[in-house]
């Protein structure tokens, strides 16, 4: 049994179960939550990326510790705030109380997920695009699975009043519970494969912080890291977007179910979960950049064309070309960043790349939160096409910086 539960395995584990609970809070059973607490379109937006907000802060410097301090602590660390926060849900009354609480929750997927992605990377250098793709389908599965058993907890438990949400959010307490006690038997502890060790003059303190601030600034002063994470922050601004109105779109025009509505963010979810191996196993073999603007594209397509679906067939073939191209984006780009940096590094530029990556969701939601509301409201089919139309120009922006300023290393394998 011990030979089968490989660090690599554990971290897969770890990561399905608190994505199973988070997301099964978050796409479909929030933004309902805060609408049923009477928050307008804008505010709706802020508290759908409110815990996002909590990574643009956060994954940098939990990234950047855990080069420092080892995995394993921060790691736990993240686990702890999928286990706790969850309960306090049951006390909320009103939807500025929901948008502090966020804010807390964010705190996991802010610590656990530049931390557990740098872990990965430690333990593969040859074929790390697939072994990141692999550990993001599993990440993708508890997210597949978990809007999925929202939407049914929502129908199951329909009525009047709050009980329903807090239902769902005990749920995934329990949840979080079994994360954390998952991350308590992960059998990893070494802060990274060559950690880079003090100057003799100096007391160990002192040269883990100048380590910290080394690894920061090198991060900080590369380009293309820089760039690669701010595509990627692009592509999550067209699903900050969809993750936030998307359910609030199929529910008010095309007056789908809150059971079909899960359907429909499982879809995409799917995609993703299912894409990610193969994709990173591509860019391992032609190169990440092809692999990057070939799945940007995919998403840049299906944004405008969604606000025009009035079926449910369409939306979920929709949802499902957009969930392809995200599986084709993140896997590549989360290799290209790896590439690009020195070994001992990684939780620094995996936590810079989950920072900006960051800020691209949560404006997403915040962006077309506002447009939605300049434009008519959320009761108006047209309010979601301009949004969406909005946020996939700046994809195409993106895309083309990317493509021509971004170069690949010449052969990751010999970097490492």
């Amino acid at each position: 049994m011990q030979r089968l539960l490989t660090p690599f395995i554990m971290l897969c584990l770890v990561g399905f179960s608190a994505r199973l609970g988070y997301q099964m809070a978050r796409p479909l059973v929030l933004p309902r939550f805060a609408a049923e607490l009477g928050a307008e379109a804008w505010l709706i937006g802020l508290i759908v990326g409110a815990s996002t907000m909590t990574g643009v802060f956060i994954k940098f410097p939990a990234g950047a510790l855990s080069d420092i301090l080892g995995r394993r602590r921060m790691l736990l660390l993240g686990a702890a705030f999928f286990a706790f926060p969850p309960f306090l849900y049951l006390l909320v009354q009103e939807a500025y109380t929901l948008l502090v609480l966020r804010f807390i929750h964010g705190f996991a997927t802010a610590i656990f997920s530049p931390v557990a992605s740098a872990a990965v990377a430690d333990l593969f250098h040859e074929g790390r695009g697939e072994k990141l793709g692999w550990f993001g389908s599993a990440n993708e599965f508890g997210s597949a699975f978990g809007p999925l058993f929202g939407g049914f907890a929502l129908g199951a438990l329909a009525g009047p009043g709050l009980s329903k949400f807090y239902i769902t959010y005990l749920i995934v307490g329990v949840l979080g519970v079994v994360t954390f006690l998952l991350a308590l038997r992960l059998p990893i502890g070494q802060a990274s494969p060559r950690p880079v060790p003090p100057e003799p003059s100096e007391g160990p303190k002192v040269g883990r912080w100048k380590q910290f601030l080394q690894g920061m600034r090198e991060v900080m002063g590369n380009r293309a890291i820089l760039i690669a994470s701010g595509l990627e922050s692009a592509m999550f601004l067209g699903v900050g977007a969809l993750l936030a109105f998307l359910p609030l779109y199929a529910k008010n025009i095309v007056e789908l179910s809150d059971t079909s509505l899960g359907m429909l963010l499982w879809v995409p979810l799917v995609m993703a979960m299912v894409g990610k191996p193969l994709a990173g196993r591509l860019s391992d073999r032609i190169g990440r950049k092809p692999m990057i603007l070939v799945g940007l594209t995919l998403c840049i397509v299906m944004l405008p064309l969604m606000p025009l679906t009035t079926q449910v067939v369409g939306l979920v073939v929709e949802g499902a070309i957009f969930g392809l191209g995200m599986a084709i984006v993140t896997p590549s780009t989360m290799a290209l960043v790896t590439d690009l940096c020195k070994v001992g590094h990684y939780g620094a530029a995996l936590g810079v790349f989950g920072t900006i990556w960051d800020i691209g969701e949560a404006l997403g939601s915040i962006l077309a939160g506002r447009l939605i509301d300049a434009s008519g409201g959320l009761q108006v089919s047209t309010a979601y096409l301009v949004a969406f139309s909005i946020v996939a120009v700046v994809l195409v922006t993106a895309g083309v910086i990317f493509s021509m300023t971004v170069q690949e290393p010449e052969s990751a394998a010999a970097k490492a």
